[in-house]
């Protein structure tokens, strides 16, 4: 028997379990499939010092569970579960959960976030959290007066750079090519600032560490010279991948597979169907503007189901 449903989240983080919250609260009945890795990439995060409300800062695992436990208290359902199937033709949409069970939503909340692209070192899995980090900003307060490095030539590393330039010691980039795939102005805010150090023509071959973390980094010149470089920190910015392929075929994405919504709001090409975090947030990629998009995605979903219910019912009579 298939399983009818108001409102279908899918994803945790802080965008999912944000619009639980609300969804609960709005009376909509949410039900939450957590997905792969319930509480999302913050869950990597060893501590968050940029939340609001949260002085002595705090573990992401920590606070994920924190706003899963407040969605549940609220009245959201949290399932274990994998979206493995969507089929978006029509409405009520059907979900396939693990391949098994079929659920149909009138409303669908996309919040399955977007995973950073790393190196595929061992090394750099093994350091992960303890020195290797893809976000500067959520990350790099941690490395203040300290030496670090950025994989990456483009907009987003040279942005990461500068970033950390402004709390750190130094700041390595290490780029594959003898140029920057940024533009000219980011190539010369980066040229003209002293803390950082572009290493041209540069490959990352190993990640260094201890069991206090990061000591350092190996990387090759021109595929013949190997150099060990003391850094505390290394921070990935090669680009993120949007979690938005199941859903690709009916909904609206950018070139780099981020979802488009309309305007400031979460609605989708799709009635019925909103997308919040970052699965549609190519720029800012923060938990607190994903916990922002998860309320906007709610109170969207809340206004659909009414105008919904308002039209069947004007129909029936």
């Amino acid at each position: 028997m298939t399983e009818h449903i108001k409102c279908l989240i899918v994803g945790s983080g802080p965008a999912g379990y944000t619009a639980a919250i609300y969804a609960s609260r709005a009376g909509i009945d949410p039900v939450v499939y957590e997905g792969i890795q319930p509480g999302g990439q913050l869950t990597t995060t060893t501590e968050i010092e940029n939340f609001p409300g949260y002085p002595n800062g705090i573990s992401g695992t920590e606070m994920m569970e924190q706003l899963k436990m407040q969605a549940i208290r609220l009245g959201a359902e949290v399932r274990v579960g994998l979206v493995t199937k969507a089929d978006l033709e029509k409405r009520p949409f059907t979900i396939t959960i693990d391949d098994l069970t079929i659920v149909e939503a009138d409303s669908l909340i996309i919040a399955t976030g977007a995973t950073a692209k790393y190196l595929g070192l061992p090394s750099e899995e093994k350091y992960r959290g303890q020195g290797v980090s893809a976000c500067a900003t959520c990350d790099g307060f941690f490395y203040r007066g300290k030496d670090v490095a950025v994989v990456g030539g483009g907009d987003t590393a040279c942005e990461e750079a500068l970033y950390l330039a402004g709390l750190c010691n130094k700041v390595y980039m290490i780029v594959r090519r003898n140029v920057l795939r940024a533009s000219l102005a980011m190539q010369e805010r980066v040229k003209h600032n002293p803390k950082i150090e572009v290493l041209w023509e540069c490959q990352t071959q190993e990640v260094l560490g201890d069991d206090s973390g990061v000591t350092g980094v190996r990387v090759v010149y021109n595929s013949e010279i190997v150099q060990d470089i003391p850094i505390h920190g290394i921070f990935l910015a090669i680009g993120h991948h949007p979690n938005s392929e199941l859903f690709s075929a009916w909904v609206e994405t950018n070139q780099d597979g981020y979802i488009v919504t309309d305007g400031i709001s979460s609605r989708t090409n799709v009635p019925g169907l909103f997308a919040a975090g970052d699965v549609q947030d190519p720029v800012y990629r923060q938990a607190i503007t994903a916990a922002a998009s998860g309320c906007k995605a709610a109170m969207d979903a809340e206004r659909f189901l009414s105008q919904l219910h308002s039209t069947n019912r004007n129909s029936a009579i």
